[in-house]
């Protein structure tokens, strides 16, 4: 067969479309490293994950940067997310919308936050946000009771969750206001060394 029907089969094609494709993603994407604490080659990796959850929906070609959104129901499906209590709220707190379905920006800085690499003070603030139900800026009682109740799977009474918060409270509410604010949350983060290894997603 000629060197021409070689080089114009479908399956060459496709694969030269493919490389050019990549190639110039992974140029995009490269802007992505000053914003995240990955590696561009982590960062491809990311978005294979992210087409591969709704491939029907998110391009392979990524470069003329699509208005494209992924359903909470299938963020909230991924191996990471599915068994945790705090997978809804983890989606809202990073989508742009607050309702769970996450652009690819998103996404990327979802696992940002959630890597070994990122600090410690940035860990706790997406975890006040996270835990901060009611989205006033402080958590309250209220908070802190649906945090403990998603936090033990619901398996302790409503007096025993009530004990624990009120606990909290007083030992991490440093005015006395009946609430955390960010700071008071921090504190009480500096004193749990474990929290980094907790608030933590593998990619």
């Amino acid at each position: 067969m000629s060197l021409l029907y070689h080089m114009t089969s479908p399956s060459v094609l496709s694969r030269i479309l493919a490389r050019s494709i990549s190639l110039r993603q992974s140029a995009l994407f490269s802007k992505n490293k000053d914003c995240t604490f990955f590696t561009r080659k982590e960062i491809m990796r990311l978005f294979y994950r992210y087409q591969d959850l709704a491939p029907q929906l998110v391009p392979l070609d990524y470069t003329s940067c699509p208005d494209v959104k992924v359903p909470y129901e299938l963020i909230g499906s991924m191996p990471e997310l599915k068994d945790n209590p705090f997978r809804q709220r983890i989606a809202q707190v990073f989508s742009e919308d607050g309702d769970g379905h996450m652009t690819l920006d998103n996404f990327l800085d979802m696992f940002s936050v959630m890597s070994e690499m990122a600090p410690r003070d940035l860990k706790a603030y997406y975890a006040f946000k996270i835990y901060d139900f009611n989205n006033d800026d402080y958590i309250c009682a209220w908070d802190l009771e649906q945090t403990v109740t998603k936090l033990t799977r619901g398996e302790l009474s409503t007096e025993e969750v009530s004990l624990i918060c009120e606990k909290v409270l007083d030992e991490a509410d440093g005015d006395h206001d009946g609430r955390l604010s960010l700071e008071d949350f921090q504190n009480m983060i500096l004193r749990a060394p474990d929290f980094l290894s907790t608030f933590h997603i593998r990619i």
